[in-house]
């Protein structure tokens, strides 16, 4: 069977080339042609687009994109038509992803939506489109169940988070080999992880790195995306207690004692890697204007918004400053917070519904196109 396969940013190539690999499992003559990255390329299938290409965060580097994200739907649409799948896969993008559906339902193309958009954070007027668009919704968060099915009145499955076995199947590094591989001292490690995009990795970065000397007796690793190349990371990295790891967050998060974190998926990596951390966020002036106003949630972090308690601080726009990150880690690095902090990180991966969410998806999906 054909199958097509469209994720937008770093965090849905992840979970796309899980998801891969399990199709190909339960259907080894399947075809896939995708729009994602690295990790997806490497299972297998034809790469349409990178998602380094599709990359637009907030309001504003939206609108000044607008003309690319257009052409960028009548590309994938023709490459649709010639391919001829037998069902689309959807991975978070909504933005994207919806326009593609509401196209491809028309057509009577079998649509499939794999980590369902965050509309009980903002825009839940989408849930009109999916319920007229998406044919099946598998969800990944215990609290999207009740909100669909309960709210909205639509079914959904809840499959566990993807993370979960992305983390377990991420092998253990002997913490020497990797001080020594990445050029480390004995020092402590400190990660830091701005987020994926340019945009935000600069704002991110320059306050994140602001604490640097407030903490002498740690060394900070700043934990490079895949998307970026180590030229655009360099001008930062102007101390010496500052370095660089590329494309190894896992391993960074396995030998780290607390981290700050750029809100989004990585603040749950970050819990379920068991490290203490500090969220921070920084949006353009204009963009945080605009989400201030029509984000109503409590919280930004996965990590608080699934535990519905403030387990990590929060530090956003405005009180994201030296002085804040310096005192919030400080109380990170006092170990009784920091067991404190360890314990309700457990409670959250129980919550999460345990391993296999991308084996029972594909399992789903294939059942479906075979029935």
């Amino acid at each position: 069977m054909k199958y097509y396969i469209i994720a937008g940013e770093a965090s849905g190539d992840l979970h796309g080339a899980n998801l891969m690999k399990e199709l190909l499992q339960k259907d080894p003559q399947a075809e896939i042609r995708f729009w994602g990255g690295d990790l997806m390329q490497a299972v297998g299938g034809t790469l349409v687009k990178h998602y380094r290409e599709l990359a637009f965060m907030g309001f504003v580097e939206v609108l000044f994109n607008l003309r690319t994200i257009l052409k960028n739907i009548t590309i994938c649409k023709k490459d649709i038509l010639a391919f001829q799948p037998d069902a689309i896969i959807f991975i978070d993008y909504p933005g994207f992803n919806l326009r593609i559906a509401k196209w491809a339902k028309k057509l009577g193309i079998a649509t499939h939506y794999y980590i369902s958009p965050q509309i009980w954070a903002w825009k839940e007027s989408r849930i009109k489109d999916i319920k007229r668009d998406i044919d099946h919704m598998y969800v990944i968060l215990p609290f999207e169940k009740t909100f669909y099915e309960d709210k909205h009145h639509y079914p959904v499955s809840f499959v566990g988070h993807p993370l979960i076995d992305a983390i377990q199947q991420q092998s253990h590094t002997d913490k020497q080999l990797f001080r020594t591989n990445n050029q480390l001292n004995e020092k402590p490690i400190i990660a830091l992880l701005p987020g994926s995009r340019k945009q935000e990795i600069t704002k991110m970065l320059e306050v994140m790195l602001s604490v640097v000397p407030k903490f002498p007796e740690y060394q900070f690793v700043i934990a490079g995306a895949p998307s970026q190349d180590y030229s655009f990371y360099q001008p930062f990295i102007t101390q010496e207690n500052v370095k660089f790891i590329s494309n190894k967050t896992y391993e960074l998060l396995q030998n780290a004692t607390a981290a700050l974190v750029t809100s989004g998926t990585a603040t749950l990596e970050t819990a379920l890697f068991k490290v203490p951390e500090v969220v921070c966020y920084k949006g353009s002036w204009v963009s945080y204007q605009i989400a201030k106003r029509i984000i109503t949630l409590k919280y930004i972090s996965l990590v608080n918004l699934i535990m519905d308690q403030e387990v990590v601080t929060e530090l956003i726009q405005d009180d994201c400053t030296t002085e804040t990150i310096t005192r919030e880690l400080q109380s990170l690095l006092d170990p009784k917070n920091r067991d404190t902090i360890l314990e309700k990180y457990a409670l959250l991966e129980q919550r999460l519904g345990g391993v296999g969410a991308s084996s029972k998806t594909a399992a789903q999906i294939v059942q479906h196109i075979r029935s």
